[in-house]
């Protein structure tokens, strides 16, 4: 970074030189030149390309933070119709788990991704479906239990690590000094008189512009704002395992209350 600030400088300086010294040699006529006008094109395009590559960045982290979700439904979702292979003993405690486990990520982890942060509930029932495993070892069925909660795991991470926001403050303070700038220049080299039309397309491109970068703020955060990844699938997962678990068992015997929490803490 240093590196390219030195540079940067070093740059300036020597053009301001080249002006003030080596332009009266080439170009004696000193009115003559760039006006601003001419310089705001290349400060616009540089604006739109900035929005642009970082709208990229933060549309695949939202992208990936959707996938995450659904791959965790599905992975939970298959460790529940595993779980039916197994002992009534061990079926029940793992759809249970799955039931809590689901209810805890809905209820406690979704409202916490907004602020970029998780829950602690939803690792309590993982921790007690992994326990419920070593009654299993040895049986064909304790692979497939323990390939699906794997890749629950996983899903969860990478949800989890889509939470936080991808585009650094920095960056994003930097663009949206970047934009007023292009804006203030676009309206300097605008006439004052009838220019009707002018402010009107000024206008839209100052609207266009920022809807772009309200659109990068909203989708870096995948799951706060107006664009934000739902639980839909989780939820539909939670119907369906609670539907399962209810088919040989009450309600009463779940562990967890509606919220996910445990029924003795």
């Amino acid at each position: 970074m240093v590196l390219v600030i030195v540079v940067a400088v070093l740059a300036l300086c020597a053009g301001l030189a080249a002006n003030r010294f080596l332009r009266p040699r080439l170009m004696p006529d000193d009115d003559t030149g760039m006006a601003v006008k001419d310089l705001v094109g290349p400060l616009l395009t540089l604006t739109v390309l900035l929005l642009a590559f970082v709208l990229v960045t933060a549309s695949g982290s939202y992208g990936k933070a959707e996938v995450a979700s659904r791959g965790e439904a599905r992975a939970l979702d298959q460790l529940t119709e595993i779980a039916e292979y197994a002992s009534a003993e061990e079926r029940e405690r793992v759809q249970a788990d799955a039931v809590c486990y689901a209810r805890a990520v809905r209820t406690q982890e979704w409202p916490a991704m907004a602020d970029g942060s998780g829950a602690a509930a939803p690792s309590v029932w993982s921790t007690d479906v992994r326990h419920s495993f070593r009654g299993l070892e040895g049986k064909p069925v304790f692979g497939m239990l323990i390939a699906a909660d794997n890749k629950r795991s996983d899903e969860r991470e990478e949800r989890l690590t889509q939470a936080t926001a991808s585009i650094p403050s920095a960056i994003f303070w930097f663009l949206l000094a970047t934009l007023a700038i292009t804006v203030v220049a676009l309206a300097v080299c605008l006439p004052r008189r009838n220019n009707r039309g002018q402010l009107v397309v000024l206008t839209v491109i100052t609207a266009l512009l920022t809807v772009t970068l309200c659109i990068i703020r909203d989708v870096d955060r995948p799951f706060d704002g107006i664009i934000k990844v739902k639980p839909t699938a989780i939820a539909e997962v939670e119907r369906q395992a609670t539907r399962d678990f209810l088919v040989h068992h009450e309600a009463a015997d779940l562990p967890c209350d509606d919220k996910g929490n445990r029924r003795d803490a």
